[in-house]
């Protein structure tokens, strides 16, 4: 269902066919595992909040993306977000539930590196709308950036701001 539901804010700065929430995501999963070594953490942990990244929008499955302007006038609480995910994994078996919902439960340093994965991944998005001209997702940029709290997020942040988005296959030759 989440590569069905479509990342709603960007309708806001006229963006006509955003990426999904699966797509925002799977980028989450991998800059989290990235964010979460740069922090100094192992392996395992790294795993670990590459697979909570994973979850993190699975609610949004049944309740969809709701943007700011929607978020102004509809509240949607941890509560209710943790009560869709445990009812849409009651059909599993139950060591599988557990995973699941052990997945999410996390310490105060790896919410502050999930969230800026969150972050971080919406702020490369935003700079890839920029480079095809959409010119708001700059304030997009800016206000993330803002956000963020460890280094390393701040570090990869500056580092995107300067780069062209499609530059990481320029230069590239046919391997031997």
């Amino acid at each position: 269902m989440l590569k069905r539901v479509k990342r709603s804010g960007w309708w806001a700065e006229k963006v006509e066919n955003p990426e999904s929430v699966a797509e925002h995501s799977f980028r989450t999963g991998v800059i989290a595992f990235i964010l979460a070594r740069m922090e100094g953490l192992g392996e395992a942990e790294a795993n670990r909040l590459c697979t909570a990244a994973v979850f993190h929008d699975m609610h949004e499955a049944r309740i969809g993306d709701m943007h700011k302007i929607t978020a102004r006038y509809i509240h949607v609480t941890k509560e209710l977000e943790r009560g869709v995910e445990r009812e849409q994994a009651a059909g599993l078996p139950a060591p599988i539930q557990k995973s699941i919902q052990g997945a999410l439960e996390l310490s105060e340093q790896e919410r502050a590196i999930l969230k800026d994965a969150d972050y971080l991944e919406c702020a490369f998005q935003a700079k890839e709308y920029l480079d095809i001209g959409y010119k708001g997702a700059q304030t997009w940029i800016d206000n993330i950036g803002e956000r963020l709290k460890t280094k390393s997020a701040k570090s990869l942040h500056a580092k995107m701001k300067g780069m062209d988005s499609n530059s990481w296959w320029k230069g590239l030759k046919k391997l031997d």
